[in-house]
């Protein structure tokens, strides 16, 4: 266990961000992919991972990279893996499949050969065979089909690790902890610099901010599938969690969100209680387009507004169709993002904002220049995070040195 190969899946767009992450968290450089990081580590390597990533989705063991043809080379690929080491057979287990471009017509029938040969590899050892649950496992055993290649992972997770533990309280179509962390990677944020989101829904990226800005572990009030496998050692991961706790610290600023929805700044607020970081950021009720800044000194707005749904703006919600989209409306008929923008210019002197968006032309929309432009994924979504600087007079003028 000294030496494992890990791969960190991540969404697409965001594999710059976690290979950074990772060499924080471990002093590793990983090697960044499409959909993930690889990187050679220590099971202390997986287990901090485990606990701090913000941007992973899960950390795998990989335990077998092998050719494959047909299901029957999958069949002796996953039992040449030494299950014995990693599980017994008083846990149960669950096979995934995914795939790309794969010559293989059936993922079940490919999941059902790799089942039988974990299980013939335990009878063949042991006279027994552990048994499958398919809905919540014991341990996860993932299998990634290319074209010609099959490779075989443990899943270290569990759980997925956007699943932090403190958001029990959404609502409809909240954002993924993961995504929230990667907008603010994606910023350039530092904890010392005011961050305000203007539609906070249930608190998500405010609380991550908070969080990173008084250094609580991303996973420090959850579980973990290591925690079942044989090579878990108790008294080391208690060490790791106690060191991660002793690292906590005050935040530097005040992290702030508003919502029109009162309820969900109820929500919002009782969500960060439970993340420990209710002295930490501050929620408030209004309407977007009528909050002033939180904060005399310019920081950031980082937000993900609701598009395509219903946006109330002054208590009032209305939607209309351009150019065959859906597009968020104010009560006297004006379009959201233009009013939104006219607001920012007007008030927020000095601040940038980060708006992540399925609208690539949001940027006309909201008369606006984009400085930059990140692609990122909300799962099946295609978006962009665009960044606005908030320049007061003519665009002319010299840009604030901060943020």
């Amino acid at each position: 266990m000294n030496q494992l190969r890990l791969f960190l899946p991540c969404a697409a767009g965001v594999e710059d961000f976690l290979a950074a992450e990772v060499y924080d968290i471990t002093a590793i450089a990983g090697t960044s992919f499409r959909g993930g990081v690889q990187l050679e580590g220590s099971w202390r390597d997986m287990l901090l991972l485990n606990l701090r990533s913000r941007l992973a989705q899960r950390v795998l063991v990989e335990l077998s990279h092998t050719e494959y043809r047909s299901e029957n080379d999958l069949y002796q690929a996953a039992g040449a893996v030494a299950w014995e080491i990693w599980f017994g057979l008083k846990q149960t287990f669950k096979i995934e499949v995914t795939a790309q471009h794969s010559p293989l017509t059936s993922l079940n029938f490919a999941a059902l050969k790799i089942k039988d040969a974990v299980a013939d590899r335990f009878r063949h050892k042991s006279g027994a065979r552990p048994d499958v649950e398919t809905r919540w496992p014991d341990v996860r055993i993932h299998a990634h089909l290319t074209t010609d290649r099959a490779t075989i992972y443990i899943d270290t997770s569990g759980e997925a690790l956007f699943k932090r533990g403190w958001r029990e309280d959404k609502g409809d179509a909240p954002l993924k902890e993961t995504l929230a962390a990667a907008m603010i990677a994606a910023s350039g944020w530092q904890a010392d610099l005011p961050l305000y989101d203007p539609c906070c829904g249930s608190g998500t990226i405010a609380i991550e901010a908070a969080q990173i800005a008084c250094n609580i572990a991303a996973g420090s009030l959850r579980r973990f599938a290591f925690e079942k496998l044989l090579p878990f050692q108790p008294h080391v991961w208690s060490a790791i969690k106690a060191q991660a706790d002793e690292q906590r610290r005050p935040a530097e600023v005040a992290i702030h969100g508003s919502d029109v929805s009162h309820r969900m700044v109820d929500f919002a607020t009782r969500n960060a209680e439970r993340a420990g970081v209710a002295q930490h950021v501050q929620f408030r009720g209004g309407d977007a387009l009528q909050r002033m800044p939180p904060t005399e000194e310019p920081g950031i707005l980082l937000l993900n507004p609701p598009y395509g749904e219903r946006i109330e703006a002054a208590g009032v919600a209305g939607v209309s169709r351009v150019g065959g989209r859906e597009s968020a409306q104010t009560d006297d008929g004006g379009d959201f993002f233009a009013q939104l923008s006219t607001h920012w210019k007007k008030n927020y002197a000095g601040w940038t904002a980060w708006v992540l968006t399925p609208d690539l032309k949001l940027p006309s929309r909201m008369r606006l220049k984009e400085s930059r432009r990140v692609p990122m994924w909300n799962g099946p979504i295609e978006c962009r995070l665009f960044r606005f600087d908030m320049i007061k007079g003519s665009a002319r003028d010299k840009r604030p040195d901060r943020p």
